[in-house]
């Protein structure tokens, strides 16, 4: 199967648990692969062939900078739920949402929730 990745798309949201994060948000980063066959969009030339990642950019955008999910897992099942029901050519789709600063006194990175979905 092909694949296409959007990789660290970067969007300001208010997810969390505690009513901090809610109110005073942070960075969260996404990672998108859908797996579709492109060989038919390769050979057209053809964006109908295809899908247009900057529709999927915008789908992403509007869920992760709009209502709050107070866990990082139901915003990426959200996210591959949305682009499974929209784009029907794309067979399975694998999310990562990464939240780069939990409120934690801890030194790390951030944390990654990644889920990896396919079609019924």
């Amino acid at each position: 199967m092909d694949k296409m990745i959007l990789s660290r798309m970067e969007f300001y949201g208010y997810h969390g648990v505690f009513p901090e994060e809610n109110k005073l948000g942070q960075r969260f980063y996404v990672d998108v692969e859908l797996y579709l066959p492109l060989k038919q969009a390769g050979v057209s030339d053809h964006l109908e062939d295809t899908v247009n990642y900057a529709e999927v950019y915008e789908k992403v955008k509007e869920l992760v900078e709009g209502r709050p999910f107070q866990l990082i897992e139901a915003l990426a099942e959200t996210i591959a739920s949305r682009l499974l029901q929209t784009y029907t050519i794309i067979e399975e789709i694998t999310v990562r949402v990464i939240k780069s600063h939990p409120p934690f006194n801890i030194i790390f990175e951030g944390v990654t929730v990644e889920i990896h979905r396919k079609r019924d």
